[in-house]
């Protein structure tokens, strides 16, 4: 496609990213599993305003998918993504087959990455192995790249406090970069799992950043989401929490899980 070159192995898209930052030029990196929505976008388009080049991944990584998740059906539209990244300014593509990034298999090597503490809690213990998963492919990401700003967004924000602290502590040559949530007009939070929602569920999932809203400024705001969640009936609650100045919530809408947060402002 004009205006984007993609690569598929890790050798040539390390040397295509060693090039640029040769030629004194800086990288921005955005790192997705792909079916591209605003809220990707949105981060391909600051990666390019940022940085003299955008680079970005696709990878649908097995090793954060639990056993009885959505790893199989998860959904996919490459060519799809190719045109949103290229209009969003992304010139360097990496999308890899899983024996590329796991030649092993696709449970990965024998080396993980583990965040203590962050990773704990909520989707930490929603899905255990979840974010190992998540550090070890970003960890393998980060080393692949070299050098940049990488930019992820706050609806996964427990992912992004354990991608923080990974960085920190190992001493990547990586700034993290957080970028707000990209809303829906009705509130809900983009995500690629949207898809899997009937029209009935949609309408439904709206309540959770209306229990965000409404707790924002409450004196018990978890109770505030429960009780919110609790008047729509197509919703599971997962969790509610508070942590860290930050409103948290998970839960079920049919089969899909969805997640949102929001900061406390009180």
């Amino acid at each position: 496609m004009s205006g984007i070159t993609t690569f598929d192995t890790i050798a040539s898209f390390r040397a295509a990213l060693t090039e640029v930052r040769r030629s004194g030029r800086t990288v921005g990196l955005v790192p997705t599993m792909g079916y591209l929505h605003e809220g990707h976008v949105s981060l391909m388009r600051r990666a390019a305003e940022e940085n003299d080049v955008a680079a970005a991944t696709i990878f649908v990584n097995p090793t954060q998918f639990g056993a009885n998740e959505d790893f199989s059906r998860y959904p996919r539209d490459l060519d799809r993504d190719l045109a949103l990244a290229a209009d969003a300014g992304v010139t360097l593509l990496f999308t890899p087959p899983v024996e590329e990034m796991y030649p092993d298999g696709p449970g990965g090597g024998l080396t993980t990455v583990t965040v203590a503490e962050v990773s704990e809690g909520m989707e930490g213990a929603a899905r255990p192995t979840h974010f190992a998963g998540v550090a070890t492919v970003v960890a393998k990401l980060f080393n692949i790249a070299g050098p940049c700003r990488a930019y992820f967004g706050e609806k996964d924000w427990q992912q992004l406090q354990v991608i923080t602290r990974m960085v920190r502590d190992l001493d990547f040559p990586i700034e993290v970069v957080p970028c707000q949530i990209v809303r829906e007009a009705d509130g809900l939070a983009m995500s690629s799992r949207n898809v899997y929602l009937s029209p009935e569920e949609r309408a439904a999932a709206v309540v959770l950043s209306r229990a965000l809203r409404a707790a924002a400024a409450a004196d018990d705001p978890v109770s505030v989401m429960k009780d919110t969640v609790a008047t729509e009936p197509l919703v599971e609650l997962d969790y509610a929490e508070l942590h860290d100045d930050r409103l948290l919530i998970a839960a079920r809408v049919g089969t899909t899980r969805l997640l949102d947060n929001m900061e406390y402002s009180r």
